[in-house]
């Protein structure tokens, strides 16, 4: 649930032929070529990022009006899945078949159909269309209806001139739209993908201009979005009829009122305690407050940051993004023109290779990486994340470094090297169990910057648990006092999705989210087509829960994180985490105070009390007796500042999960 980056194009000469570099962080990662004439056309594409990326190739036939009448995809998912689809229309009869499985329709009006598996080409294509329509509004196929709206003219610079260009919002594909640049004649110049760039030859330059161009049009979106959702109330609130759930002594209490001004929490009075003039009351109905919860692996962008106040979610520690543009959603949030969380920033430092990460600092030698740790020091950063591709050598002197800066060290463990090694140079945390228990099954020279680290998870129902090198790395994490952030979730879909299937994960709000996003999500991520690799995996899933249940009997801390953008699915991190033995109420414990205590923040948020944050949020029913209460919120209050989530889902395309609360405005 991130926020696009832009993907730039020149025009195309007579649509014959399209040829593009995918561009990530200044290097080319991948290509998109498109060649064929206005009814028919054959598109490649490929890109790797960190190891890793989609691949495929497409045949597509067009009908006058430039509106698909065949299509056919195959290729990879980013984690390896394998993925096919294809598409008909005959008269008005249309069928298709992919991930979701077969359907058809029978089409009254033209319609769009909206690929499921299709290369970044795709959105173009759809923009096109809806070009020629009087009203830029067309029914989608399997469902829905998409919009085009334009945003504003502008000027591009290529290596053969200037280009004239024309800046497009695409909603209704997803839970996010899809902005884009076309050219006069309405070819594709812009999509986004993430944190990355696809470039046609000619305007490489361009890159980081739309780049920064998109998180202003994005940002700028979500602006308006934010005057109609957040509610800021003159004078006091008091949140009657409500309780509290008390992460110090892990019980809900008895009725309260609580009161917020300004942003901060000014009373916590009992339930009778008689209003002052002026106060805005809010009935909790009998309901909870929970403090705002701990999202401790994101990779926020401007969306993200929307989805998980939504969600409760109130303090995300970013686990790198582009430094600039979280930079200035940070802004965006502090001065109130965006919804968003209090941030934590771990910057990401990377090491030059042939798989690298493209996010953060990407150097080549130790001299450069500790100047990456000084850098971030400087600029108030809280921890440094190392990552997979940093030679094991430089590590103690990054480490030494950001000892001396006062910042926390995490990360993976980087290529070539062990968890123990790095727990010995001195990690406050491992990120995401994998990074750990493969360390057990790989040999010394395999790579674990390329997708292996994903793929080799199968080897874990061989791991013996009891072993002298899993008991050893168990007694180091405890004597070091050392924190596993193992984004639990992640390694649920890596490992039980499969392809037709609704994932495990999201059974609690499947049903709840939009066609488009719905189909996507039973698309497996990782290949688990023959049966020994589909048993594999799910050992795999198995082994990871019995690990991650001794480490919490031995004393080590669990930190919650997603690494899949949180909100619902940091619901579902939480969840899981009754398999390890945990109740509800620990589990809130741990994603609340002990969060807030684990990153130095306990004096201003983590609970709910006199003088702390107003970040809480307001679920029917007790969540300490049932913890899938959390996944039905009533009301969100973010540094003082309202939303009411019902109000607001509809809007991106959810549909909400229980009504709002009575409001009676003061004075």
């Amino acid at each position: 649930m991130t926020s696009a980056s832009l993907l730039v194009c020149a025009p195309a000469a007579n649509a014959q032929s399209e040829r593009f570099s995918l561009v990530a962080n200044g290097n080319r990662v991948g290509y998109l070529n498109v060649d064929g004439d206005a009814r028919r056309r054959t598109i490649a594409f490929d890109y790797k990022i960190n190891g890793r990326g989609p691949s495929s190739t497409e045949t597509l036939e067009l009908d006058a009006a430039g509106l698909p009448v065949a299509w056919t995809i195959d290729g990879a998912t980013t984690f390896g899945s394998k993925t096919k689809e294809s598409f008909r229309l005959r008269g008005r009869r249309a069928t298709w078949s992919d991930a979701a499985g077969p359907g058809s329709a029978t089409v009254a009006d033209p319609s769009l159909y909206i690929s499921q598996h299709a290369s970044l080409w795709a959105p173009g294509l759809y923009a096109r269309a809806l070009l020629k329509d009087a009203d830029r509004e067309m029914p989608a196929l399997p469902g829905g209806r998409v919009r085009l709206e334009k945003i504003e003219d502008l000027n591009l610079q290529s290596t053969t001139g200037p280009v004239r260009a024309t800046a497009w919002r695409l909603s209704g594909l997803e839970l996010t739209p899809v902005t884009m640049v076309l050219d006069a004649d309405g070819n594709l110049l812009a999509r986004g993908i993430g944190r990355a760039a696809l470039v046609r030859e000619g305007l490489e330059g361009e890159e980081r201009r739309l780049r920064d161009l998109t998180a202003i049009w994005n940002a700028d979106w979500l602006v308006g979005l934010q005057k109609d959702a957040a509610h800021r109330y003159d004078g006091p609130v008091r949140v009657r009829n409500v309780r509290l759930f008390d992460p110090r002594a892990k019980v809900v209490t008895g009725p309260v009122s609580v009161v917020f001004h300004r942003g901060r929490i000014s009373a916590v009075a009992p339930s009778d305690t008689p209003a002052t003039p002026g106060e805005t009351s809010i009935d909790g109905g009998g309901g909870t407050l929970v403090p705002g919860l701990f999202e401790m692996h994101g990779h926020l962008g401007d969306f993200g940051a929307l989805w998980n106040v939504l969600a409760g979610v109130t303090t995300v520690r970013d686990m790198g993004s582009d430094n600039t543009i979280l930079s200035g959603l940070i802004e965006n949030i502090d001065t109130g023109r965006l919804a968003g969380p209090n941030v934590i920033r771990a910057g990401m430092i990377e090491g030059n290779s042939a798989t690298n990460n493209q996010t953060g600092f990407v150097v080549d030698s130790e001299a450069a990486a500790v100047q990456a740790v000084r850098w971030y020091a400087a600029r108030g950063y809280d921890d440094i994340k190392i990552y997979s591709s940093i030679k094991p050598a430089w590590v103690p002197a990054m480490i030494a470094e950001a000892r001396a800066q006062g910042m926390g060290v995490l990360g993976h463990v980087p290529a070539f090297t062990t968890a123990d090694a790095m727990i010995d140079a001195g990690y406050d945390e491992i990120t995401h169990i994998n990074q750990l228990m493969l360390g057990w099954v790989l040999k010394p020279d395999e790579d674990t910057r390329t997708l292996l680290r994903l793929t080799a998870l199968r080897r874990l129902p061989q791991l013996d648990l009891n072993s002298e090198a899993v008991q050893g790395t168990l007694q180091r994490l405890i004597d070091r006092k050392v924190a596993l952030d193992p984004t639990f979730v992640i390694h649920e879909d890596l490992t039980l999705n499969r392809t037709g299937a609704m994932p495990p994960g999201a059974a609690d709000y499947f049903d709840h989210m939009p066609v488009g996003w719905r189909r996507d999500a039973m698309q497996a991520l990782t290949d688990a087509s023959r049966p020994e690799d589909d048993v594999a995996y799910r050992g795999a899933f198995d082994q990871i829960e019995k690990f991650l249940t001794l480490a919490h009997r031995r004393g080590i801390k669990i930190v919650p994180g997603t690494d899949t953008g949180g909100a619902f699915t940091l619901h579902r991190e939480l969840e899981l985490y009754q398999r390890l033995g945990m109740t509800p109420a620990e589990i809130l414990a741990r994603a609340t105070l002990e969060m807030a205590q684990h990153t130095g923040r306990d004096q201003t948020l983590g609970s709910i009390e006199k003088g702390k944050a107003a970040d809480f949020f307001l679920v029917p029913g007790d969540p300490t007796k049932d913890l899938k209460a959390i996944k039905t919120i009533r009301m969100v209050v973010r540094g003082g500042v309202v939303y009411f989530p019902s109000e607001v889902y509809p809007k991106l395309g959810v549909r909400p999960f229980t009504t709002a609360p009575a409001v009676t405005p003061g004075g």
